[in-house]
């Protein structure tokens, strides 16, 4: 059977599913992914008030974050080694158990070193899950289906992170932010119920012998995400390479990259396959999906925060006002599920980007006088666009390689998306800061403070303070209210370059997307060309 699978891979789902049916085991599977992408985006939200409860700084806050990044990462393209040497769904349970698990200790944490290590434990057992459904999923489908098990799996993978800040800022506002972590209880259990009841390993991972453990690639792997997690994380603080221990970090990330992919191309027992590249297919395609975590990252995290920074509103209505992108999303998974089987994924992504790409361009023209509803249908349909993009970008990234490569495949194509999404946040938000800094000096310099402009405003704003001052104290509040105004309309400005770049990168991939070999729609590996 497992060379029968290897001649036909999808041949014979039947098999494969044992009979369950396989939307039982798409309902499974993004479950638990579901679970895991909504946490990554849901400890967000809750950061100042976990600071405050355990004794820390904003700074080391930020910590929780970025230990769960760089355990999930360092699992990311391991996943394909533990599926063989344990068995996938064997595997896929305990991952989905300890994050339950470290779930729970985290909500329950009193120290920050405690909520750390259950953090780490978390993004451990969260690593596996999104590399493990993508596979199982599009095995569990003949190919004339696998768009619109895609549409499924995306559905996870897409609404999570908008669904997460929202639901987050919910917990955190009405109950506590523990109950941002407790959430994963009800969840993680019912997931285990329907992977125990619905799926099953194929025939080639129950025969299947794992090679022995990479122990130097593992240890390349765990330096190199490590070092790029904290030098992203850390960068914008320190000045970056003004710093001498971050310019040892990067010597430490070059290096221990350079020899990661040295020995997962050239060892034999390697613990990552990167020959998997030589499928020009899915290089494109782990290239688009690491521009795609750019973008998608970087539009999450900035839009809110122009709600919060500038109009000042709270993390749950920041939330609800970028939302739509969620609902744009839901209503679009029908439609890419229906026309992922007759259209060429290449139309497809073309579609999406270019949406993507016009809408965030519109975002370039905010200003500080937007409403709540002003850009209710950008949002819309952005989330609208984002469904064209990540079914199309599995289908054609995957529809040329054998159901066994696709194990290892999935792994290294989340980790893509990953890293592009940590890159992305870290540019945005540096892009933010120097940005804002240059736009102060051009507003500076276009109103002099010997100007007469200025000084018929600050006359203006020293008579209209004189009632709450007194006439001989209206001088400082005056000048600190101008210059309160020039931050947020640098800051302002600020928000507009990085829109605007977004929509050139969103642009820029639509051109990436026609390297793509055409993938007959609603076919394999048989239907490449």
């Amino acid at each position: 059977m497992a060379a029968a699978a290897q001649a036909n891979p999808g041949a014979d789902t039947y098999e494969l599913t044992r009979g369950v049916n396989p939307w039982l085991i798409a309902a499974s599977v993004m479950l638990a992914t579901f679970m895991e992408v909504l946490d990554t985006a849901i400890a967000s939200v809750a950061l100042p008030y976990i600071a405050g409860s355990l004794s820390a700084t904003t700074d080391e806050a930020t910590w929780v974050l970025t230990s769960y990044l760089v355990a999930n990462a360092i699992v990311l393209p391991a996943s394909n080694w533990f599926s063989l040497r344990f068995g996938r769904k064997r595997f896929l349970m305990s991952c989905v158990a300890i994050f339950t698990i470290a779930s729970f200790a985290c909500g329950a944490a009193w120290s920050l070193p405690v909520m750390l290590l259950a953090r780490v434990v978390q993004g451990a057992g969260g690593g596996a899950l999104q590399p493990l459904s993508q596979s199982i999923l599009l095995e569990s489908f003949p190919p004339a289906k696998r768009g619109a098990a895609m549409a499924v799996f995306a559905f996870g993978v897409v609404v999570a992170p908008v669904l997460g800040p929202t639901l987050g800022g919910y917990l955190t506002d009405t109950y506590s932010w523990r109950f941002a972590f407790y959430i994963n209880i009800p969840i993680g259990l019912l997931a285990l119920y329907m992977i125990n009841r619905f799926i099953h390993d194929p025939p080639y991972i129950k025969n299947a012998k794992a090679p022995a453990f990479d122990n130097i690639g593992f240890g390349m792997l765990v330096v190199w995400t490590g070092a790029l997690q904290v030098i992203l994380d850390k960068g914008q603080e320190v000045d970056w390479f003004g710093a001498v221990w971050l310019r040892w970090a990067c010597v430490a990330m070059i290096v221990s990259f350079v020899w990661f992919v040295y020995r997962s191309w050239h060892c034999k027992y390697a613990l990552v396959n990167l020959k998997v590249f030589k499928d020009r297919n899915f290089l494109i395609g782990s290239i688009l999906i690491f521009l795609f975590g750019v973008g998608i990252y970087s539009t999450v995290t900035v839009l809110p925060l122009f709600y919060q920074e500038l109009l000042g509103y709270t993390a749950f209505t920041a939330g609800l006002v970028v939302a739509p992108r969620g609902l744009g999303a839901i209503l679009g998974m029908p439609v890419i599920g229906f026309l992922s089987n007759k259209l060429d994924p290449r139309w497809l992504l073309t579609f999406g980007f270019l949406t993507f790409g016009l809408t965030t361009l519109y975002f370039g023209s905010i200003t500080l006088d937007v409403s709540p509803t002003t850009l209710f249908l950008p949002i819309l349909i952005t989330g609208f666009g984002l469904s064209f993009v990540f079914v199309p970008i599995s289908t054609a990234a995957y529809g040329t390689l054998q159901n066994e490569q696709i194990g290892n495949a999935s792994g290294i194509f989340n980790l893509m998306r990953n890293v592009g999404g940590s890159i992305g946040i870290s540019v945005a938000t540096t892009m933010l800061a120097r940005r804002a800094a240059v736009h102060q000096n051009e507003i500076i310099n276009q109103v002099p403070q010997s100007g007469q402009a200025f000084e018929n405003a600050v006359k203006n704003l020293q008579h209209a303070f004189a009632g709450a001052f007194g006439p001989s104290n209206t001088l400082p509040p005056a000048q600190g209210n101008l210059y309160n105004q020039l931050i947020r309309q640098a800051l302002s400005w600020a928000f507009v370059d990085v829109f605007r770049w977004l929509s050139l990168l969103c642009f820029f991939c639509v051109i990436v997307v026609w390297f793509f070999k055409k993938v007959k729609p609603g076919k394999g590996p048989a239907g490449a060309h």
